[in-house]
């Protein structure tokens, strides 16, 4: 799973003159990044499971080197979560203090269209744009 969340939520329709990233909408973040941690942390914990439950020797040298290969490709996708956790973590913790919602770069808001897409998002879209044009030069 990528850094972008189940869409089984219903989108935050503010309200006219609402005060942007209030409790409200703060509530409403804290909920996607909670869900989406649980999904998460259910996906592992099912991963786990399966693996204690399929370790099997294979007599056939191709089909323990498959069985290998699958299980490696399962760590390497559970261990990218493990992280967007950590990351999921570190954007509660951002909304406890009242630092969610704004950007890292610039200090604007980020936008709750843009925060529904990504609720992990530190940057505003034009600063992440400008971050991105500036991996691309770095990598060349």
């Amino acid at each position: 799973m990528a850094d972008t969340v189940n869409k089984s939520f219903t989108p935050y329709q503010p309200a006219a003159g609402e005060e942007y990233m209030n409790k409200k909408q703060q509530d409403h973040f804290r909920k996607i990044l909670n869900d989406w941690k649980a999904e998460l942390s259910h996906d592992i914990d099912r991963t786990v499971h399966t693996m204690q439950d399929e370790v099997t020797s294979f007599a056939d040298p191709n089909d323990r080197a498959s069985q290998e290969s699958d299980m490696a490709l399962e760590l390497r996708n559970r261990d990218r979560e493990r992280k967007l956790i950590k990351k999921i973590d570190e954007t509660l913790r951002n909304i406890d203090s009242g630092d969610y919602g704004y950007c890292e770069g610039c200090g604007i808001e980020i936008g709750l269209k843009r925060l529904e897409a990504r609720p992990t998002a530190t940057l505003c879209i034009d600063c992440k744009t400008l971050d991105e044009m500036r991996e691309k030069q770095v990598a060349k």
